[in-house]
């Protein structure tokens, strides 16, 4: 399986590590991001874990991380497309609702 980031899930990981390295040190920020993407990148031995949530998109699944991210992806073929990487309370289900975060 090959595993691909889409550029909001680049984003969000980006985002988290400027965050982590503010409140904590910048050596804890890519520990914890390199953390998620290793997480990520072991969807290509089991792409289907998670929670099917087709209820905000068709084939979506999330699963967590380390109790405090969410990550939305999908399997499609042989690709796992990483979504989103939601850190948090943030309110991923209202982003694929079009509603308000």
């Amino acid at each position: 399986m090959e595993i691909v980031f889409s550029p909001e899930a680049e984003t969000d990981l980006l985002a988290l590590y400027d965050y982590i390295a503010k409140e904590a040190t910048p050596a804890i920020a890519i520990g914890f991001t390199g953390a998620i993407v290793d997480f990520c990148e072991g969807f290509s031995i089991f792409p289907n874990r998670g929670t099917r949530r087709d209820e905000l998109r068709p084939g979506l699944r999330t699963v967590g991380f380390r109790h405090q991210v969410t990550i939305a992806f999908d399997v499609e073929g042989d690709t796992v497309s990483i979504i989103g990487i939601y850190y948090g309370g943030r309110d991923f289900e209202a982003l694929f609702r079009g509603t308000t975060d």
